[in-house]
């Protein structure tokens, strides 16, 4: 059995929800045709007969809680939702009617009726259509064939025509209470340093994760709070690069970033809470390596980034510009092979010993040429003779100088001059006496060498 309630006068969504929140905890907003309608309500009373009595009872109850709150309602019990908010814009008081019954007791309504029952997915009820048909109750719709209405006005005018029947669309969807995943520890004495503010956070992270896996969710960002004596809030945030809700995996992330970020005094108020989002799911394959878990990977990053600094890890990228060698990072997220790349066949390559190729993929006959680039560039001295580099002297362990057989350039490329790091440079290609390939490059503003790369 559902119950509608709908406020007669200017009220509050919350307050009516209140009124019904206290007979059940399946509650559903309803959105009104008008945006300055009134409010309603609907309210699942399933199973309340043995508490309360009968549904006349449910409904006297239902409308003195709400008159006790200052609330003037009309309330309708049905055996469908559908039936009880048709009843509920058009009787007055209260409205009962026992289940099976529906579509009898609305057939009298008018079929204007319709337009006062905004259903989610269905667009506005063709009223004029109807009254061009000569219909004028909604008796007049519930009887006509479903097969004529539906060539007619397609699968709307047949989902009106269960509406008038007092038909449900849809099941009541009833609305959650907003859920927050924080926990918060006030400290007797202040702490100061990681070693016992990790104690605390795993005191806090342990019924956090627990609270995630009751609700099959998982933490999309983490938010550390720590109050300190001097009143001020030293907050950090970090973004999970998947959803994780491991107790240890997230004191461990927050550890370390911490640790990179410390705060500036002692703590006596620590909080941390979680932005929920759809746990994974993970499916394994028996035919590929599995990949590191999430968790591993995030804790691995996160000490990575503790070490070396935040932007020096994760995955380059290229981006849209002309300068040489120029790349963005990324956060490191490896993705799961295709289904098309997992099912395919790898068979030796008779031109390249020692590597396969995929069946169907075309093999080029030219040998494929790799720049190795030297992050930062390796500085040279380069004699020049006839404008072109002759010899090249270097003092890097591992790298080999000597007199330049072959060269090919220059190939000159500038740009963001306007910028601190433009660049304006000539780039040569050479081969040494030992068969060894670098690219080479003069900077034209400083007059230096540089070796950008070595040729594999």
């Amino acid at each position: 059995m559902f119950g509608a309630l709908l406020a007669t006068e200017a009220t509050t969504l919350d307050a009516l929800l209140a009124v019904a929140c206290d007979f059940s905890p399946r509650v559903e907003r309803c959105d009104s045709a008008a945006a300055d309608g009134p409010c309603e309500v609907l309210v699942d009373l399933s199973g309340l007969t043995r508490l309360f009595g009968d549904a006349q009872t449910i409904a006297s109850e239902l409308r003195r809680t709400a008159a006790d709150r200052g609330l003037r309602v009309r309330v309708a019990l049905a055996g469908t939702s559908t039936a009880a908010r048709l009843l509920v814009h058009q009787e007055p008081g209260l409205t009962v009617i026992e289940p099976g019954a529906e579509a009898a007791t609305l057939a009298p309504l008018a079929i204007d009726a319709l337009t006062a029952v905004a259903t989610p997915g269905l667009p506005a009820p063709d009223i004029l259509t109807f009254r061009r048909w000569g219909l004028r109750t909604l008796g007049d719709l519930a009887n006509l064939p479903g097969d004529e209405v539906a060539a007619r006005l397609g699968q709307a005018g047949v989902a009106w025509q269960r509406v008038a029947r007092g038909e449900d669309p849809h099941p009541l969807v009833p609305a959650l209470p907003e859920e927050r995943f924080e926990q918060a520890l006030d400290l007797e004495w202040p702490i100061d340093g990681l070693e016992p503010l990790s104690f605390v956070l795993g005191r806090l992270m342990e019924p956090l994760g627990a609270h995630l896996a009751r609700r099959n969710r998982g933490a999309a960002a983490l938010h550390v709070r720590l109050h300190l004596v001097t009143r001020a809030v030293h907050e950090r945030t970090l973004q999970l690069p998947t959803p994780i809700r491991d107790a240890r995996t997230l004191r461990t992330l927050a550890l370390l970033d911490l640790e990179a970020n410390p705060p500036t005094a002692a703590i006596d108020r620590v909080v941390v809470a979680a932005d929920p989002t759809p746990a994974r799911v993970l499916q394994f394959s028996l035919l590929t390596r599995a990949l590191p878990s999430p968790e591993q990977l995030s804790t691995l990053m996160a000490r990575l980034t503790a070490l070396m600094g935040e932007g020096r890890c994760g995955s380059p990228v290229e981006v849209d510009s002309w300068q040489p060698g120029a790349f963005a990072m990324t956060p490191f997220a490896p993705a799961e092979p295709d289904a098309a790349s997992k099912d395919a066949a790898y068979v030796p390559d008779v031109r390249r010993p020692g590597l396969q190729t995929r069946l169907g993929d075309s093999v080029s006959p030219w040998p494929v040429v790799a720049l190795r680039r030297f992050r930062p560039p390796v500085p040279v001295r380069v004699g020049v003779d006839e404008g072109k580099p002759s010899r090249i002297t270097t003092d890097r362990r591992g790298l080999s100088g000597g007199r330049v057989e072959m060269c090919a350039g220059p190939w000159r490329t500038s740009g963001a001059w306007w910028e601190s790091h433009g660049w304006d440079r000539d780039e040569w290609d050479v081969m040494l006496t030992d068969r060894t390939t670098y690219r080479l490059f003069h900077e034209r503003d400083t007059g230096q060498w540089f070796l950008e790369g070595i040729v594999d």
